[in-house]
């Protein structure tokens, strides 16, 4: 009887040793997988922009290659059984043996990112609503428009070429260029700086007399209705989102003559511009300016950053006078920094190899979180860029393990 109950009590603790092991095992592996492939596939896209700026840098073809599908298969086996302990007398005492075993079949699908759409996309200039989504995510304005922005023109001043271009090439434009979105940087900097829809209010005049009372009541839920006795015409109103600006005073306290005479300023305004009006009597309003950013498109910004490896560095730009002051002096040479070596740089996030040199952004020194910021900002803009990337139908590599 003893020994039966001993039997039975051993297999009791041995299936549940191997339903523990296996149920602790699979989530662990199924973890440590999700974040590997995820940091393998983070890696190659940021290491597919940094040879992307490298290939603009010397004039070759930019291209971009995205993972699809990932399909991984998990096998978790384990067993369990028993022997005599060693140098115990036979019978008398039984030790368990456990095993068990993992494997893992991947198979990655690998897509050339092109075609039609995409090169739109990627020469297709930012629009005003994707800046302003950056700016609402804190970053800094000074940043975003050294980056996305390739020239400001100024409303109130005569220029022959009409705008200040964002190149260092441009030596007197671009220096204005810097000057300003230093400015707007130091009202972003005092939590002064709005980027709203300029809200506007559109006017219709119908006669009434053709109006029946359904009509009419169609009409009260679309606009604000006003009847004119004097002529019998309805005036209706209705408030819409106009083009977005840049200010240091809250749009809502403009009166509605002040909105119209703003934005017949701005004039017909396209999606990739943003304007900007600083105004005396609000903080920042020591230099009052209004002005219009024409943004870049993402394979412009690869250019333009591209150019940073060659004769085109940037330069240290002082604020204007005017210029409240900037939280902790930041105020960097470059939009971003690299280091370009013969032998992969040791503190560097990461690196690409391009013609037996080595390419990285700078992540030390002053400028680290900068720089690093500014790359998080070039890997959003290019999320922003591409579509979904197509699962079937399309030419891919498939690499099954």
């Amino acid at each position: 009887m003893k020994s039966i109950l001993h039997k039975w009590l051993l297999r009791l603790v041995q299936g549940m040793l191997i339903l523990s092991m296996t149920g602790c095992i699979s989530p662990l592996a199924l973890n440590r997988a999700v974040l590997a492939y995820d940091d393998a596939i983070t890696d190659a896209i940021s290491q597919q922009l940094m040879i992307n700026i490298v290939r603009a840098r010397y004039r070759q073809p930019v291209h971009f290659t995205g993972v699809s599908n990932i399909a991984a298969t998990f096998n978790f086996q384990a067993n369990a059984g028993a022997m005599p302990a060693l140098g115990g007398l036979a019978g008398a005492s039984i030790l368990p043996v456990f095993g068990g075993s993992i494997t893992e079949n991947p198979t990655i699908s690998i897509v050339p990112i092109e075609g039609e759409d995409f090169t739109k996309r990627l020469l297709t200039p930012f629009t005003q609503n994707k800046l302003t989504l950056l700016l609402r995510q804190r970053f800094d304005v000074d940043m975003l428009l050294r980056m996305m922005a390739q020239e400001v023109r100024l409303l109130h001043e005569a220029r022959e070429n009409g705008a200040y271009r964002n190149s260092p090439a441009a030596k007197n434009g671009y220096e204005m260029f810097r000057r300003i979105v230093l400015h707007l940087s130091a009202i972003q900097d005092h939590n002064q700086l709005f980027a709203e829809p300029l809200p506007l209010v559109n006017t219709w005049t119908i006669p009434a007399g053709p109006v029946k009372p359904e009509g009419f009541l169609a009409l009260q839920k679309e606009f604000t209705v006003h009847h004119n006795a004097q002529d019998n015409t309805y005036v209706l109103r209705k408030q819409v989102a106009g083009p977005i600006v840049i200010t240091n005073y809250d749009p809502d306290i403009l009166s509605e003559e002040e909105r119209e005479k703003l934005q017949q300023l701005v004039g017909d305004w396209n999606s990739s511009d943003i304007a900007f009006d600083i105004r005396a009597g609000h903080y920042g309003g020591e230099w009052p300016m209004t002005g219009v950013f024409r943004l870049r498109s993402f394979h412009s910004i690869l250019g333009f950053l591209g150019k940073a490896l060659g004769d085109e560095l940037g330069y240290y730009v002082e604020k204007d006078p005017r210029t409240p002051p900037i939280l902790n002096d930041e105020n960097p040479n470059l939009t971003m920094e690299f280091i370009v070596a013969d032998t992969s740089p040791a503190d560097a996030d990461f690196s690409i190899r391009w013609n037996s040199r080595y390419y990285a952004v700078n992540t030390t020194g002053p400028h680290a979180r900068w720089n690093r910021d500014a790359f998080q900002l070039l890997f959003l803009l290019f999320q922003m860029t591409v579509t979904d990337i197509p699962r079937v139908g399309v030419p891919s590599i498939t690499i099954a393990k």
